[in-house]
C-alpha cells in the first residue's frame, strides 16, 4: 500500500493534472516501455508516426502501462511477476505514487481504468490458491487499494474496458506460475485458458473456452473495437510441432469464438506465438505480432480472411494506426503500416519492450 507522503502526493498530483490534458504533454498516441543504451529504462510517449514526446526514467523493466482516459497520467506496471507499478505525471515526470501488490500476490503487468477515470483495475495472481484476482484502486485518493475480485480464471494477463461502460474483459491466460518455481508452468496437465467478461462488481457477464484441440493456446493479449467486438492474441504451450491458430475474435453474448490463422506454410513461421494484437485505426483490419516468427499478420476484420504478412525482426508491440497499424521492435523501429507501405522510424538509442498503449 502506498505510505502516508505517497498518498498526499498522489491527491495533489490529482488535483494538478485535473487542469491538463494529454494534448499538454505533446498529445502522444501511444506508450511504450523501453530500454535506453545506458541501461536504465523509461516510459515514452509516442506520436502517431513513431516520434518521441517524451521519455520518463522507470526504476526497472517495464511491460505495459495504463492511460489515465482524461489525465496525462500513467500506471505503468513491472514485468511480469512484478509487485509495483508506478503512477506518474506525463507532463512532469514525477513519480506521484507506487501500487504495491499486497502480501501474497503479484502482478501481470497490466490494467485498465473505469470509464471516468475513477478506478484502475489490475491483473493479479494469488499465490497460495494460483487463482487470478482482479485488484481494484481508487485514483482519486492516491491510488488507495480498495478491493478485489475473481478474474474468472487462472493467469489473467491483459484485461480492458468495454467501450461505452464499465465492463471489464480479461483475458485468462490458464498457466498458473509461481515466483518460486521462475516462469515455470505448473498445471499444462490440466490448463485452461478463457475469456471472462465482468461487471464492475465481479459478476460474470460471458465466459468462453477454446476447443479441447486448442486447450493448450495461452489467451494473452487483448484488442476491442469501438462497437465492443473484442480480439486476442494467444500463445501456444503444446507441442511445437503443431502450429495452432494464434487470433481469436469474439463478442459479449455471441456464444463460440472466432479463430484465425494464416495458410499453414506461412503460420507455421509464428512458432506459436503472438505478442500483441490490435485493430486497425479504421476498424476495417485486425493483426497480430510475433517476435519469435519476426512477422506481422493482417486479417479483414469482417470476414477474417488472411490479408498477409510484413517481415520485421524481434517485432511485438502494436497498435491503431489511421491507416492502418503501428508497431514496435526489440530494435529500436516504429513501424507504419498501411495498405502495402510500410515506413520505419529509427530510435537507435531505445529498445522497446513488448507493448504499445493506445490512448485513442
Amino acid at each position: 500500500m502506498p505510505s502516508r507522503r505517497a498518498f498526499l502526493a498522489g491527491i495533489l498530483a490529482a488535483a494538478s493534472v485535473s487542469r491538463a490534458s494529454w494534448a499538454d504533454v505533446g498529445d502522444p498516441g501511444y506508450l511504450s516501455a523501453a530500454r535506453a543504451t545506458d541501461g536504465t529504462y523509461r516510459l515514452c510517449g509516442l506520436t502517431p508516426d513513431g516520434h518521441l514526446v517524451f521519455s520518463l526514467p522507470l526504476p526497472g523493466r517495464g511491460h505495459a502501462a495504463a492511460a489515465h482516459p482524461h489525465y496525462p497520467q500513467a500506471v505503468a506496471f513491472a514485468r511480469r511477476p512484478g509487485t509495483f507499478a508506478d503512477v506518474i505525471d506525463c507532463g512532469t515526470g514525477v513519480h506521484t505514487a507506487r501500487l504495491a501488490a499486497p502480501p501474497g500476490r503479484h502482478f501481470y503487468g497490466h490494467g485498465t481504468f473505469s470509464a471516468d477515470g475513477g478506478r484502475l483495475y489490475t491483473t493479479e495472481n494469488d499465490l497460495e490458491t494460483l487463482e487470478g484476482r482482479i485488484g481494484i484502486w481508487d485514483a482519486g485518493s492516491g491510488y488507495a487499494r480498495i478491493g478485489d475480485m475473481p478474474s474468472g480464471g487462472v493467469g489473467p494477463h491483459d484485461l480492458r474496458r468495454l467501450p461505452g461502460s464499465d465492463a471489464l474483459v480479461v483475458a485468462n491466460g490458464g498457466i498458473a506460475t509461481h515466483p518460486d518455481s521462475g516462469r515455470a508452468k505448473l498445471n499444462l496437465p490440466t490448463m485452461r485458458a478463457n475469456l471472462t467478461y465482468l461487471d464492475d462488481r465481479g459478476a460474470v457477464l460471458d465466459q468462453i473456452e477454446l476447443p479441447e484441440a486448442q486447450r493448450l493456446n495461452s489467451i494473452r493479449h487483448l484488442s476491442i473495437r469501438p462497437d465492443g467486438f473484442v480480439a486476442a492474441a494467444m500463445q501456444w504451450q503444446g507441442a511445437e510441432t503443431i502450429y495452432p491458430p494464434l487470433l481469436l475474435l469474439h463478442r459479449l453474448g455471441d456464444g463460440a469464438p472466432q479463430l484465425l490463422e494464416a495458410p499453414w506454410e506461412i503460420q507455421r513461421g509464428l512458432r506459436g506465438y503472438a505478442g500483441s494484437v490490435s485493430f486497425s485505426g479504421n476498424g476495417a483490419e485486425i493483426a497480430i505480432t510475433s517476435p519469435r516468427g519476426g512477422a506481422i499478420h493482417r486479417f479483414d476484420g469482417e470476414s477474417g480472411g488472411f490479408l498477409g504478412a510484413v517481415a520485421a525482426a524481434d517485432v511485438c508491440g502494436l497498435g491503431p494506426a489511421p491507416g492502418g497499424f503501428v508497431a514496435s521492435t526489440g530494435g529500436g523501429d516504429i513501424l507504419t503500416v498501411a495498405g502495402r507501405s510500410v515506413t520505419r522510424t529509427r530510435h537507435d538509442a531505445l529498445q522497446w519492450d513488448n507493448h504499445l498503449v493506445s490512448l485513442t
